[in-house]
């Protein structure tokens, strides 16, 4: 079997196993290892199995993603994020929309503390929805603000997604960490004018 044949056959397994509902990184791991299989050998699927697979999860560096997911649950589980939640409408709630853009500042707090975008996303969205809906907000603003307040965990540090980046590419994490303090603040700033804007 040549390369391209492997390629696009492994391509085509990939889609169809997200398609029936595999998650993901299941799915690319269940092809890669039988692309290995099939181009390579036995020998170096089962290699890679073994002793890459193993090396990633005993990772010493990579031990502080849990610990940053659980350190957002135990927020999520004390009240921090409704504390956030309060402070952040009393900045911006008087303003037109402002229940909105509150979501965004309380968004930026939490992805501050947990640096998780999907912990952020959540923990936000069981809080400000209902009160999105209550105060008659339209339900494309309400979600896309939740939305976009998620993807802040990704930028704002302490990221998990930046540490995984540095730890990958062998670069400094708190290089990474100070470079996206702007970027973060910029991006909040931006959803901020976005949803006053729409909403004024």
């Amino acid at each position: 079997m040549s390369l391209v044949t492997a390629a696009l056959l492994g391509l085509l397994g990939l889609f169809l196993l997200m398609f029936l509902g595999m998650p993901i990184s299941l799915a690319m791991f269940v092809v890669g290892f039988l692309g290995l299989l099939a181009v390579a050998s036995p020998a170096a699927a089962f290699s890679v199995l073994t002793g890459d697979l193993w090396n990633q999860f005993s990772s010493y560096s990579m031990s502080v993603i849990p610990l940053y997911i659980l350190m957002g649950e135990i927020i999520f589980r004390t009240g921090v994020n409704e504390n956030l939640f309060r402070a952040a409408a009393r900045w911006v709630g008087h303003l037109r929309g402002g229940l909105a853009a509150t979501v965004v500042l309380a968004s930026a707090g939490f992805a501050a503390i947990c640096g998780s975008n999907s912990a952020t996303a959540a923990s936000m969205g069981t809080m400000a929805l209902p009160e999105l809906r209550k105060f008659k907000y339209d339900q494309a603003l309400s979600t896309g603000t939740v939305a976009a307040g998620g993807t802040l965990g990704v930028i704002i540090p302490p990221s998990t997604v930046l540490l995984v980046i540095a730890l990958q590419t062998e670069q400094s994490i708190r290089h990474l960490f100070v470079a996206s303090v702007i970027p973060g603040i910029m991006l909040t700033l931006l959803f901020l004018g976005i949803v006053l804007y729409l909403c004024g």
